[in-house]
């Protein structure tokens, strides 16, 4: 099987510059989904199991020297990090663990716009937006999901309300902050979860892998906006993706800041851009999906997917780039067809 190429870049939102992406474990992980997978699918099955996952877990986030040997300060500034952002002092940010589960002034540091009808992104991350239709401008095919599989066989209403739907992927890196937000208001008509396996979210996998991110182990959500203060996007599928060295999705939701977190339940009311979940950390992956023509995408967001110069390891087709645009968790990605749009 061929390599993936090296080199993988980004869109920096805040200065529309073309960033190298630091892909962590590069060199491992295009072993093990090149030459592993290829030549020993029986060890390879057993290197995307949770056992492994676990194990792997533990070693870079437990027992890690990373934080020990250089202190909390110097990680977080190797990471390009800043911890005044963090709540908590860095003395307590001191193993890999609590420092990638670590809190932020979310408050202070992540502004959310005011205008309801604005559906924010539910985290830190690289996005990239399309739609599964072949007639729409943003159509990309099959590439990262397929709907039956990603929001499981057996569910037939939520299967038949997105089968034309819309979509935005957040791909969060290692280094992110790892708690989820919600990407609008509304009521939560369903949460459960679909089981599956532990792949890389690393770009080289994620094009190795035929739709990885329906076979890997995920929560959906749904949510509907068309309620009494809602944003009114109809409905939204919110699916979290765990990935490799990520066990789990741990549901906080928080209405203020990080006060009382509860796992939330069918019929709750949701705010917009508050902390839903934390994801174990690693890198790992949000998708959601939106209801045909119900949601418009910032115009940056679909214009830097085909930015001249810039290289991806992800193809819209022919060869030609994909990119990604980096973004803030609680900052625009789109907004209520019936209001508007970019």
């Amino acid at each position: 099987m061929k390599r993936a190429e090296t080199r993988h870049q980004y869109i920096d939102r805040d200065s529309g510059s073309i960033r190298d992406e630091q892909l962590y474990w590069d060199p491992l992980v295009n072993f093990i989904y090149c030459e592993v997978r290829e030549v020993a699918p029986e060890l390879f099955r057993a290197l995307i199991g949770p056992r492994t996952s676990r194990c792997l877990g533990f070693l870079n986030y437990d027992f890690a020297l990373g934080t020990k040997l250089l202190g909390p300060v110097q990680f977080a500034r190797r990471l390009g990090v800043p911890l005044s952002e963090c709540l908590e002092s860095p003395d307590e940010l001191n193993t890999g663990r609590k420092f990638f589960e670590r809190k932020i002034k979310y408050w202070e540091c992540r502004p959310m716009p005011d205008d309801p009808g604005i559906v924010v992104s539910p985290a830190d991350g690289r996005v990239l937006v399309g739609s599964v239709r072949e007639c729409s401008s943003l159509f990309i095919k099959g590439k990262f999901f397929s709907i039956d599989e990603l929001l499981g066989p057996d569910q037939h209403r939520w299967i038949r309300a997105f089968r034309d739907c819309d979509f935005a992927i957040v791909r969060l890196t290692p280094e992110k902050y790892h708690y989820n937000h919600t990407p609008a208001a509304g009521r939560l008509e369903a949460l459960y979860q679909v089981d599956g396996d532990f792949h890389s979210c690393n770009p080289g996998p994620v094009v190795a892998v035929a739709t990885p991110y329906s076979k890997n182990r995920r929560t959906v959500s749904i949510i509907d906006t068309d309620v009494p203060g809602g944003t009114g996007v109809g409905l939204i599928a919110m699916i979290e993706v765990v990935a490799l060295m990520i066990g789990e999705v741990v549901q906080a939701y928080s209405e203020h800041r990080y006060d009382s977190p509860s796992v939330p339940e069918i019929g709750q009311l949701f705010s917009r851009g508050v902390p839903k979940s934390l994801y174990r950390p690693g890198s790992s992956t949000d998708v959601l999906l939106f209801q045909q023509d119900r949601i418009r995408f910032d115009r940056d967001l679909i214009t830097n997917m085909s930015r001249p110069g810039a290289s991806s390891r992800f193809s819209r087709g022919f060869g030609a780039p994909l990119v990604e645009t980096e973004v803030r968790v609680r900052s625009s990605i789109g907004i209520s067809a019936s209001r508007g749009g970019a």
